[in-house]
C-alpha cells in the first residue's frame, strides 16, 4: 500500500539477495528450515520477525529461494497462519492506543487528526482484505477493534 498522508523519504535497511538459487553456504536443510519456520510462528512471532531471526540467527538469506515457498505460504499449509493480517492488525493496535490518549487527553488536536488518518487506513485496507482474508460482513468498530487487540 502507497504512502497516502505524507511523501517521506529514506529507504535503509537490508536487500533481498540478488540471486534465485540458494547459496550453498546455507547449512539447514529445506524441512529444518520448514520446521523452525512452523516452531517460531507458534512461538508468537510474526512472518517479518521470523524471516529476521533466520536471517541473523541462522544464516538463512532467503526462505523462499531454499524451500520454494515464502513464510506465509509455510504457515498456511501448516496451518499456523494468523487470521487478521499483519498490517492490519498494527494500524488497529496504533487506532487503540490513540483513542487510549485522546480519553485522557481530550484537546490533543495533532493526534485527533493522526486517529483519523489511521481509521481511514483501516478502512481502506478493510475494503481490500473483505472476502480475502477477512469475512464478508466484517466491520471495523473501535470498541471491538479494543477487545480484538487485547
Amino acid at each position: 500500500m502507497a504512502r497516502m498522508h505524507s511523501r517521506k523519504h529514506g529507504h535503509a535497511g537490508s536487500r533481498k539477495p540478488s540471486t534465485k538459487t540458494p547459496p550453498s553456504w546455507v547449512q539447514l536443510s529445506k524441512d529444518e528450515i520448514t520446521d523452525l519456520v512452523i516452531k517460531m510462528a507458534r512461538e508468537g512471532h510474526d512472518e517479518a520477525t521470523i524471516g529476521r531471526l533466520l536471517r541473523d540467527g541462522h544464516g538463512v538469506p532467503s526462505v523462499r529461494n531454499i524451500t520454494g515457498q515464502t513464510i506465509s505460504q509455510i504457515l498456511t499449509a501448516a496451518k499456523v497462519a494468523r487470521t487478521y493480517p499483519r498490517d492490519l492488525m498494527d494500524l488497529i493496535k496504533r487506532a487503540v492506543g490513540l483513542h487510549k490518549h485522546l480519553k485522557t487527553n481530550g484537546t490533543d488536536i495533532h493526534n485527533k487528526s493522526i486517529l483519523r488518518r489511521t481509521e481511514s487506513k483501516i478502512k481502506r485496507l478493510v475494503k481490500y482484505y473483505r472476502g480475502k482474508k477477512l469475512p464478508a460482513t466484517w466491520k471495523y468498530d473501535p470498541e471491538q477493534a479494543a477487545l480484538l487487540v487485547k
